[in-house]
Formats: C-alpha cells, sequence, structure tokens
C-alpha cells in the first residue's frame, strides 16, 4: 500500500481494499485509494498556498505597504474572481478534447505558483519603480493567476469525478481546507502577537512561499493515475457558449443552482465590509486585521472538514444550512450597523460575526462543488462546471456596485441586502434535488 493509499485508508471510514464504486469504472475504483491521496495532498497544498497569499487580506496588505495607487487594490479581488471564472466556457470545450486531462491542472498550478512567487518579488524591489508601474505589474500578475486558476478549476471537478467516487469527493476538500486553515491560522496568530514581524520584506517572503507550494501541489498531481475520459463532443468559440448556455433552458436544476449560487455571493463580498465597519479599513492596520484574520482561519478550520463530509450526504442541505448562517451573521452585523451603533464599541463583535459568516463561507464553497460534481455524469461535468462558474463571474463584474452603495448609504443597507441575498438563497437552495440520494 502506497502512502497515499494509507491517507485514503487514514480518513475514510471503509475497507479500501474491499470498495464498491458507485460513480466509477472498475480500474479507476482500484486506483482509488491511491487518486484520494494525491488529491488530498494536492489541494492541500493549493490551499496553504491560498492562506499565504490570500488576496483580500495579505496581498492587499501588501499593495498598500508599498505605495500602490487605490485603484490597484480595488481592482484585485474582481480581476482574481472573474478572469478565474469567464474563461471557463471555452477553456471547457478544449479540455474536452483530451483523454488525459491532468497535464491542464498541473499547467494551471504551475501559472499560479509562477504568478504569486513574481507578486513576492515585486514586492521586495517595489521601491526601485514608481507607485502606479507596482499597481499595473500587480494586476496584471493577478490576472495571470486567475487565468491559471480558472485551468485549475475547470479541470479539479472532471478530475475529481474521474478519480474519486461519489461519497467521498467532499471529504478531500474538507481535509485539504482544515489543514490550510490550520497554516493560515498559526501565521495569523503569529503576526498578531509579534512572532513574525508585520514587514513588508516578511510579508513578501511568505508569499513567494505561497507560490512555492503551488509548484509543489502540481508535482505531486502529477503523481494521480487518471483513466482516459471522453472526447466527442466538442465545440470551440462562439458555437461553444451558444450551446453551452442552452442547457440553462434544458435543465432546471442547473438555472437553480446558478441562482442559488449567485445568491451566496454575499457571503464572499461581505467580509471587506465587515473591516470597514470596524474603523480598520486601511489594508495596513494591523490590531483589528489580525483579528479578522484569526477569525477567518478559525472559521476554516471548525468547519471545512465537517462540511465536506456532510456534503457527501447531502451537499443539498449543506447550501441551505449554510445560507441561514450567513443570513444570520449578516442580519446582526447589519442591525448594529443601522439600529444600534455603539454595539460596533465592542471590539470583538464584528470578528465574532466574521467567524459566522466564514463558517457559512466555507459550506456554499464546499457544497456547491460537490454539488456540481455529483448532479452531472462523467461526459457533462467540465460543461455545467465552466457553465455556473463563468455566469458567476459576469455577476462579479458587478460586485463593485456595493461599494457605491455603501458611498451613497452607508455599510448597514449593504449588509441588509446581503442579508436578503442570503435569505433568499435558503429558497433556492430548498428546491434542489438531493443528488447525494441518486
Amino acid at each position: 500500500m502506497t502512502g497515499f493509499a494509507r491517507l485514503h485508508a487514514l480518513l475514510v471510514d471503509d475497507d479500501s481494499l474491499a470498495q464498491v464504486c458507485r460513480d466509477l469504472p472498475e480500474s479507476a475504483c482500484r486506483a482509488q485509494p491511491h487518486n484520494y491521496g494525491v488529491n488530498v495532498v494536492s489541494l492541500s497544498l493549493t490551499r496553504v498556498g491560498e492562506g499565504l497569499a490570500d488576496p483580500k487580506l495579505v496581498l492587499a496588505w501588501l499593495l498598500d505597504a508599498i505605495g500602490t495607487p487605490a485603484w490597484a487594490l480595488g481592482l484585485l479581488v474582481p480581476v482574481r474572481e472573474s478572469l478565474a471564472m469567464l474563461p471557463q466556457l471555452v477553456i471547457s470545450a478544449r479540455i474536452r478534447r483530451l483523454a488525459i486531462r491532468r497535464t491542464v491542472y498541473v499547467f494551471g498550478c504551475i501559472v499560479q505558483g509562477v504568478a504569486i512567487i513574481g507578486f513576492g518579488l515585486m514586492g521586495w524591489f517595489a521601491q526601485m519603480f514608481s507607485g502606479a508601474l507596482v499597481g499595473i505589474v500587480a494586476i496584471t500578475l493577478i490576472a495571470i493567476f486567475a487565468l491559471g486558476r480558472s485551468l485549475c478549476s475547470i479541470s479539479f471537478k472532471d478530475l475529481l469525478g474521474k478519480t474519486v467516487d461519489k461519497g467521498r469527493r467532499g471529504s478531500i476538500s474538507g481535509t485539504a481546507g482544515t489543514i490550510a486553515a490550520i497554516a493560515t491560522l498559526l501565521l495569523a496568530i503569529s503576526y498578531s502577537i509579534g512572532w513574525i514581524p508585520l514587514t513588508i520584506p516578511v510579508v513578501a517572503g511568505m508569499v513567494v512561499l505561497g507560490g512555492i507550494c503551488w509548484l509543489l501541489a502540481a508535482f505531486v498531481f502529477g503523481l494521480i493515475r487518471e483513466e482516459p475520459g471522453a472526447t466527442t463532443g466538442d465545440i470551440n468559440g462562439l458555437a461553444a457558449v451558444i450551446a453551452q448556455l442552452g442547457l440553462l433552458r434544458s435543465d432546471a436544476q442547473l438555472r437553480r443552482l446558478i441562482v442559488t449560487r449567485t445568491l451566496l455571493l454575499s457571503t464572499a463580498l461581505a467580509p471587506p465590509f465587515y473591516i470597514a465597519l470596524s474603523g480598520d479599513s486601511a489594508a495596513s492596520g494591523l490590531g483589528t486585521l489580525g483579528t479578522f484574520m484569526i477569525a477567518a482561519s478559525a472559521a476554516s478550520l471548525c468547519s471545512t472538514y465537517i462540511w465536506g463530509r456532510f456534503s457527501d450526504r447531502s451537499s443539498r442541505l449543506v447550501l441551505i444550512l449554510a445560507a441561514t448562517l450567513a443570513a444570520l451573521g449578516n442580519a446582526a452585523a447589519a442591525f448594529a450597523a443601522l439600529i444600534m451603533p455603539t454595539m460596533l464599541e465592542e471590539s470583538s463583535l464584528l470578528p465574532a460575526l466574521l467567524f459566522v459568516l466564514m463558517i457559512a463561507h466555507q459550506g456554499v464553497r464546499l457544497g456547491r462543488s460537490v454539488h456540481v460534481v455529483d448532479m452531472a455524469d462523467r461526459d457533462n461535468r467540465a460543461t455545467y462546471t465552466a457553465l455556473s462558474n463563468s455566469i458567476v463571474g459576469l455577476v462579479l463584474l458587478a460586485g463593485g456596485v456595493f461599494g457605491v452603495i455603501a458611498q451613497w448609504l452607508g455599510i448597514g443597507v449593504v449588509l441588509a441586502i446581503f442579508t436578503s441575498m442570503a435569505a433568499l438563497a435558503i429558497v433556492a437552495a430548498a428546491g434542489l434535488n438531493d443528488v447525494q440520494a441518486t
């Protein structure tokens, strides 16, 4: 038994040598213990890299500290999120031509790793260039990173469906998220209490280390044992977009899942407004920022594995529960901002609410990922993933409107809108099929 197979035996409570697969051919079923371990280790490395180079916190802090213009800070997250999703409609058609698709994921990891290492190196040498030039380089690097992320996103779900059976996929993401949360939490605590100095060279070095994690993930994933997949029916360009958009008319469950995901974007968009509401909106603010980092890491640590295992039983219920938590957290924050602003003087309130919100966000990430894989079959997983991600990416481009609303009407109004979105997501998710029971 290989080390990867031993990891499968440790994390999955069944006899890996006498398993019966519901969704894999016999040859892929035999290789599942090895592939399960490869998926866990590789995904854990990418999640640790995300923690070391979190765009919403770490990269924004670094750009602010080196004097990058505000426009670059404002573009950082939208460029990363939208470019990671929008290209997937066309990419999925090209990936479908490949019988063996692990090379796509490996290449995507390498692209992400190189871009993040470049971001860290830019932090070290930024003083040699003007702020505007640093901003242009930063946004270019994050765009390259996002394109690599797009390759990984569309290929990983397809590969996960080909190498790991239904009922075990959620635990992979849950385990990887837990490992990454431990690493990120230790880093946040070290920053907060001064064990690791919060200086530009040190933070830039941690970003470089995050990029190296992606390169290691690429090497590990190259060891996966992949069965050839279907290559028929591939189309390209505008024809691919038009043909795949037709699924929105024919598949009511896919439409409902996309609506649910769109409404649950509130869990991803709300955290910056929590930080702004605390009065510590500057990325270089150290006190409250450290507390928020700890809250986010602790939420991931205590929830990802549980959400992952729960998703293997019912991803539909995971999305309902996550939407409920998001509605409660945002409602409390909106109430404090609009009705009782004196509550915000309590320094632990907003980090505590962020903790609840980030638990919800982890449930959203794991629940929708497992749901789209399990609702599809081996022939259309890549298409379903690409279509849903591309549409959500388009919606994200309009996410900047919430900043305008906050400036005109206040942060409390934005949080009230997010509360309504999460409440509507409960209703939308309730209409999803329980795909794990099929």
